[in-house]
Formats: structure tokens, C-alpha cells, sequence
């Protein structure tokens, strides 16, 4: 019990001292008045001090505002210097807009389904940044005076390091630091790839593709980690390299252009296979043909259940270069619902020239009369199908002159020959030109030309 005791004996020293301390303090303050009163006159009396309290105690939510205005004011009221209120504001609307341009700018790149940006889209793109970049500027010379850009030439606006677009309704709302996490991760990306490339290179060897794969699905990887599933699947759509083959795909047949719907089915059918195929290597043994096949043909199948029936249909049927033309003729008709029928005359066109050409016992000529007047019959039937007027009938061309043919009797010669039929024996010659008329005997046979036109008697 004897630590109670030398503890209750501390504690009342230590009130006593307290007692004392506060007593004197009391005891000083009223003769420290007037000679603060008497130091603040005389201060007076001799100059004039523009004082300014500023607040040394404050957490920065009291000074940030959502008001730009009131926010400056705030910066001002704490003391802030004029060049740091610059730096902050110009920072901070800054980063406001790009958040808008992130998330009001339909840009290209948002359009993961078309094999080509469209015009329209393009141009309304940079119309609205133009738009925002105004605004941007009309809001900093409201803020900071008209002069705010010569201020401090570091305080300027400068593009980022370039890199992948991160923009639109999933991307466009990250926050910050998960767009800086993407350029970063796709930033090292293209660094391992560039370092794969050129080692090949110093060997002497070609990319490998299965060594292509795992870089990619390397990035996949460090993707996840940031981005939830949507998040993922739009970043994906926009840069993997198995929608850009997929675009690819779409875009060589012309004229398929698959709405977006359209392309994320086909991309979520396909997508897992491709990664599949391309993991599996360039391998021709046995069992890797077999699983390459099996995996093909699983795809295929796939594709055609996202795209329905007749989608599909209309995928294949664009791989043929007869069906494109066919849809080509159509649309410059303004009927593309007669594509089918248009093939369907290709196609019987296409079996003919074959026969034509294949027939033996047909001259090279009458091959080739053949196949324009099949032309011709294929030109007029495209016609009929897409709705058109037939094309004007070719003029009928002059049948070509007759030969005769004339056996050498004994007496005969190039001139009495020449004298018989009408004609000049220049003109014999020109028919006849492997033949040496001054030499003909009896039993020669020579072509006689068409007698030339009896010219008119003129009076």
C-alpha cells in the first residue's frame, strides 16, 4: 500500500503548483495591459500597418469548392501566392475536361465493330473537342485574367506520353490511377514485345507465334487485375489483337458490316477459341493437327450461333468474290434485295464459260464468239434481276465476204482469171499471199475476192 501513498502525495504537490502558477499568471495580465494598449497607440501614432489575418489552422476541404470562383477566393484568403493558384487551377480544370473529353467525345476508336472509322463520326469528334477546348481556355481567362497562359509557360496544358485511347461510357469513367495503371501495363507490353522482336532478329529467326501468344496473354493478365469483366471485354473489343482480326475478317468480305451487337457476339463466341488455337502452336504432328481441326471447326460452329442463320449465311456466302460482285451490281442499282438472284446468275454464267472454254471441238474463234454473246445474255439477265433497262443491242456487223474458190484449167492464167471474175488480180494476190501466181498449173486452187462495188457514174 505504500505506492498509494507516495502517489497521493505527488498528486496533491503537483495541484498546489498549479494553484500557484495560475495565481501568478492572473496577477500579471493587468499590468500587461497598458503597456500593450500604450505599444499598440504609439504604433499608431507613428505609421500606419496594413495588418492581415490569415488562418494558420485549416484542412483543405474547407478551401477546395466545386465553385472555381470560390475556390481562387479561398487560395487568396489563406495566403496562397498567385503563382501557385495558377499551377492549381489550371491543373485541376485540366483535369476536368480531360474527364469530358474522355466521356463526351464519341471518338473513333469507340466503334470497335467497324473495319474503317466512319467520316461522320471522325468529324464530329474533333468538332466537339475543338468545343470543349474553347470552353477550356474561355474558363481558365475568366478565372486567372486574360493573361493566365504567359504567366508561367510550365503551368501549360501538354499532351501526355502517347498511348492507347481510354474513353467512352466503360473506360471513360475510370478514375486516374486506373487509366495510368492501363498505360502502364500497355506500355510495358509493347516494351516485352519490342525486346522479343529484336532478339528474333539478332538470331537471325522468326517471330515464334505461340511466343507471341503468352505476351499477350501475359497483358491479359496484369489486365484483370484492374478491370472488372465489362471493363475488360471493352478494352478487348478495342485492342486485342483477336478483334483486330476479326475486323479483318469482316472487313475483306465488303459488305458485311456487322452492327455492334453483331461483333461482340461474334468476338465473345470466338474470342476464347482463337486464344485456344494460338496457344496451342504452329505444331503439324498428329495430335496437334487434331486438336487444331477439332478447335476450328468449334469455332466455326460457335460463329454461326451468334450470328443466326442467316447472318451466317450471308458471312459465307460474301466469300465468294461471284456473290460480292453480285451484291455489288445490286446496290449500284439501288435494289440490293436482288443480290441472290443476281448470283444465282453469275454462278450459271460462271459453269458455262467453263464449258465453253473446255469444249474441244470448237475453234479459238467461235470459243471467243461464244463467251460475248454469254456476256452479253449475262449482262442482260443482271439487268432484268436488279430491276434495270436492258442495254441497247450491239450493232449487227457486216457478214464477212464470201470466198470463192476457182480451179486452174489448162490456158488459164492470173490474168484471164482476173478478167473472168471482174476483179483486179492485185486483188487475187491479197487473197491468195502464200501463193505464186505466175506459177499456177492446172489443178491449183485459188480464192477470187467479192468483186468490188461498181463505182457511180458521175455526169
Amino acid at each position: 500500500m505504500r505506492w498509494r501513498s507516495i502517489a497521493i502525495v505527488s498528486l496533491g504537490v503537483n495541484l498546489l503548483l498549479g494553484a500557484v502558477w495560475l495565481i501568478a499568471v492572473r496577477g500579471a495580465l493587468p499590468a500587461r495591459a497598458p503597456y500593450l494598449a500604450t505599444s499598440a497607440l504609439a504604433a499608431t501614432n507613428q505609421a500606419k500597418t496594413n495588418i492581415v489575418v490569415r488562418r494558420q489552422l485549416f484542412s483543405w476541404q474547407e478551401i477546395e469548392s466545386a465553385d472555381y470562383a470560390a475556390y481562387v477566393a479561398n487560395l487568396r484568403l489563406i495566403g496562397c501566392p498567385e503563382q501557385t493558384i495558377r499551377d492549381i487551377i489550371i491543373a485541376d480544370v485540366n483535369g476536368l475536361f480531360a474527364r469530358k473529353r474522355a466521356i463526351e467525345v464519341v471518338s473513333p476508336e469507340q466503334q470497335w465493330w467497324r473495319t474503317s472509322p466512319d467520316t461522320n463520326v471522325v468529324q464530329a469528334a474533333a468538332q466537339k473537342a475543338r468545343e470543349l477546348e474553347d470552353d477550356r481556355r474561355a474558363l481558365l481567362t475568366k478565372l486567372l485574367g486574360p493573361n493566365w497562359e504567359a504567366g508561367d509557360i510550365v503551368s501549360l496544358p501538354r499532351p501526355s506520353r502517347p498511348g492507347i485511347v481510354l474513353d467512352g461510357p466503360q473506360l471513360g469513367e475510370l478514375p486516374a490511377e486506373s487509366k495510368q495503371a492501363i498505360q502502364q501495363i500497355n506500355e510495358r507490353s509493347q516494351e516485352r514485345l519490342q525486346a522479343y522482336l529484336e532478339a528474333q532478329k539478332t538470331k537471325g529467326e522468326e517471330p515464334d507465334p505461340l511466343e507471341l501468344a503468352k505476351l499477350r496473354q501475359q497483358t491479359r493478365a496484369e489486365l484483370q487485375k484492374i478491370l472488372s469483366s465489362g471493363q475488360l471485354e471493352e478494352f478487348l473489343l478495342r485492342y486485342s489483337q483477336n478483334a483486330n482480326n476479326l475486323r479483318a475478317d469482316f472487313g475483306q468480305l465488303r459488305y458485311f458490316n456487322p452492327t455492334p451487337d453483331e461483333f461482340r457476339a461474334a468476338f465473345r463466341a470466338t474470342d476464347t477459341l482463337d486464344q485456344q488455337l494460338q496457344l496451342l502452336g504452329p505444331g503439324d504432328d498428329p495430335n496437334t493437327v487434331s486438336q487444331r481441326k477439332a478447335l476450328e471447326a468449334q469455332r466455326e460452329n460457335a460463329l454461326k450461333l451468334a450470328l443466326g442463320a442467316k447472318r451466317y449465311e450471308e458471312y459465307r456466302n460474301l466469300q465468294d468474290p461471284l456473290y460480292r460482285d453480285a451484291v455489288a451490281t445490286a446496290q449500284a442499282a439501288g435494289t440490293p434485295e436482288a443480290a441472290r438472284d443476281i448470283y444465282a446468275i453469275n454462278l450459271a454464267a460462271a459453269s458455262e464459260q467453263d464449258r465453253i472454254r473446255a469444249d474441244t471441238n470448237l475453234t479459238k474463234e467461235q470459243k471467243d464468239i461464244k463467251l460475248k454473246e454469254l456476256d452479253l445474255d449475262q449482262t442482260k439477265a443482271n439487268a432484268v434481276a436488279a430491276g434495270q433497262e436492258l442495254p441497247p443491242e450491239p450493232p449487227t456487223p457486216a457478214p464477212p465476204p464470201r470466198k470463192r474458190t476457182h480451179v486452174i484449167l489448162p490456158g488459164d492464167s492470173v490474168a484471164v482469171v482476173a478478167l473472168m471474175y471482174g476483179v483486179p488480180v492485185s486483188a487475187i494476190q491479197a487473197a491468195n499471199p502464200k501463193v505464186n501466181l505466175r506459177r499456177l498449173k492446172p489443178g491449183d486452187s485459188i480464192f477470187i475476192p467479192a468483186s468490188p462495188p461498181t463505182p457511180l457514174s458521175v455526169p
